[in-house]
C-alpha cells in the first residue's frame, strides 16, 4: 500500500513536517519532541492543514486485493 498526501502545496513547510509525521501513524507526543514544539502547537498545525484542504489517497495494488499481480488487459478493463 502507497500513501499519497495531495494539496501539500497549500501548506507552511511545518504544516507539512506534522503532516508527514502524523499520516506516519506518529502521535502528538512524537511529533511534538521531534519537531521540538508543544503539543498543542502539533494540534495548531495539523487543524490549519485540515482547513486548507490536504487530502489523503491509498493506493492499494490489485494484488494486495486479491485481484492478480499484472495489469487488466484492454478487454477486461472495459467492462463496468
Amino acid at each position: 500500500m502507497q500513501i499519497e498526501i495531495r494539496g501539500l502545496e497549500k501548506l507552511s513547510f511545518r504544516e507539512r513536517q506534522a503532516v508527514i509525521l502524523k499520516e506516519s501513524g506518529k502521535s502528538f507526543e512524537n511529533i511534538a519532541k521531534q519537531l521540538h514544539i508543544s503539543q498543542s502547537s502539533v494540534a495548531t498545525l495539523l487543524t490549519r492543514a485540515r482547513s486548507k484542504g490536504y487530502e489523503i489517497v491509498c493506493i492499494i495494488p490489485g494484488a494486495e486485493l486479491g485481484l492478480g499481480g499484472g495489469d487488466l488487459d484492454e478487454e477486461d478493463s472495459s467492462e463496468d
